[in-house]
């Protein structure tokens, strides 16, 4: 029990931000999937950092407009990088570009969340009747 005690204490501002991370893929989930994802995520942490290699780099640009664009999200911080990683296909090593982008709440990202979820409930509503 000393020992978790002793690691939740020594755990670095870089651990915590690995909460908030999306790690985005072109393949795997549609673009608005990611797009809601960030929003909760900026509910629950008030940022979120979103990260993609390769080819998925477009995708979590584009992420990124969205919510800069609907006013929900102020650019923070942006890092771009190269990683080295193993092919596939024969194993050799070859270099991925990588970009990491830290959203931060807006001041009126609550406002915006909450004109939005009544919206919704004033659309489903209008659905049942």
């Amino acid at each position: 029990m000393d020992a978790i005690t002793e690691g939740v204490n020594n755990m670095n501002i870089t651990d915590l931000q690995k909460k908030n991370r999306i790690q985005v893929s072109n393949s795997k989930k549609p673009l608005f999937f990611y797009v809601n994802l960030a929003k909760r995520y900026m509910q629950q942490h008030n940022d979120v950092e979103l990260s993609a290699l390769g080819m998925a780099i477009s995708t979590v640009v584009s992420i990124a407009e969205i919510l800069k664009n609907n006013g929900l999200a102020i650019e923070k911080k942006i890092m771009t990088s190269t990683v080295d990683m193993k092919e596939e296909a024969r194993g050799r090593p070859v270099q991925k570009a990588k970009i990491e982008i830290l959203l931060g709440k807006t001041e009126k990202f609550d406002e915006l969340m909450a004109a939005a979820r009544e919206e919704r409930e004033l659309g489903e509503g209008e659905e049942q009747s």
